[in-house]
């Protein structure tokens, strides 16, 4: 499950899993309504702990609750301990690779001056945020100027996938007619389909993700960093069923969610506190509802995630698949 949903935002760390608190994995934030016109508010019970904090406010008007419960998943350990550095790397490589797409774009339309080119200085300033090599600003500065180089143009897919499970595939590329052509064979060498615009997108919400390892922080901390920061939830590793109480950690991660109003503002906190964590490429999608499958369901899903995020022009897979 865990190297699955971690397949994109990164490989598959940009795979959200899931939004409190519908679902097990998460926690939400509470203040007096925070998120209550689209999430309902989670009520404790015998497998759920609470926290409350008053922030120097009157208890009827500056009280937050976070109710969590940490999701048991079913036969999912070979999968969850599969991969997950090389996940990891992957991720990390297709940020590079992304932002290297926009600089291109940028210089292209407005030039190589940060000063008057408001685009580049946008994004230079994200990857900066972002902990993105200079090396790699600085090469693909020099490559927009090349001959026959074109600018970059996004473009999302979306596609059904085994048991019900739906995909989005984004798209940063300077052929169209190259990419579509590269996810369709994938999708359907793989058994998969392609899905109509809109048929998929709605089941997704675009947000700020912090992924931060467990093995890296107490949970208490990082709840306590998460409020006062103002984040919207934390994602939780995944609990298996047959863990042992000393798993190795070291490639599970807390999901930090938020606004970008409030994204910086994390960040600032993780580093005052000396957590290291790792950002996402700007924004990613994270499902409304996840789907449990079957184990070839996921192991099916997962080859099919996998071959379309090897793809050049592929930046990001999502899957609402739990």
């Amino acid at each position: 499950m865990s190297s699955s949903r971690a397949l994109g935002g990164i490989f598959f760390h940009r795979f959200c899993n899931g939004v409190s608190p519908r679902y097990p994995n998460s926690i939400i934030f509470h203040r007096n309504g925070f998120l209550g016109k689209n999430l309902p508010v989670l009520s404790p019970s015998s497998s759920s702990w609470a926290r409350v904090f008053h922030n120097g406010c009157s208890s009827s008007t500056g009280v937050r609750t976070i109710w969590t419960v940490s999701p048991l998943c079913m036969g999912r350990r070979s999968s969850k301990i599969a991969g997950r550095k090389g996940i990891q790397d992957a991720k990390k490589a297709k940020l590079y690779a992304r932002i290297g797409k926009e600089v291109v774009s940028a210089v292209k339309k407005g030039g190589t001056s940060p000063v008057s080119n408001s685009t580049l200085a946008a994004i230079l300033e994200k990857a900066k945020e972002l902990d993105v090599p200079k090396d790699i600003l600085e090469r693909n500065i020099k490559r927009a100027s090349e001959k026959g180089q074109e600018s970059y143009i996004e473009k999302i897919y979306e596609v059904y996938g085994f048991a019900g499970v739906s995909i989005v595939v984004e798209v940063l590329t300077d052929k169209i007619t190259r990419s579509v052509a590269a996810v369709r064979e994938v999708v359907k060498d793989c058994g998969g389909k392609m899905a109509d615009p809109g048929s998929v997108m709605f089941k997704f919400r675009r947000a700020r993700v912090v992924n931060i390892k467990a093995s890296d922080v107490d949970k208490d901390q990082l709840l306590d960093i998460a409020l006062d920061a103002g984040a919207e939830d934390v994602i939780e590793p995944p609990v298996y069923e047959d863990d042992d109480i000393d798993d190795d950690t070291s490639e599970s991660y807390y999901k930090i969610v938020s606004s970008s109003e409030n994204y910086s503002a994390i960040l600032s906190k993780l580093r005052e506190e000396g957590i290291s964590f790792e950002t996402d490429n700007g924004s990613e999608l994270i499902p409304i509802t996840t789907i449990e499958v079957d184990d070839e369901a996921m192991e099916l899903n997962k080859e099919l995630m996998s071959k379309l995020l090897d793809l050049d022009d592929v930046d990001a897979v999502y899957t609402d698949q739990k």
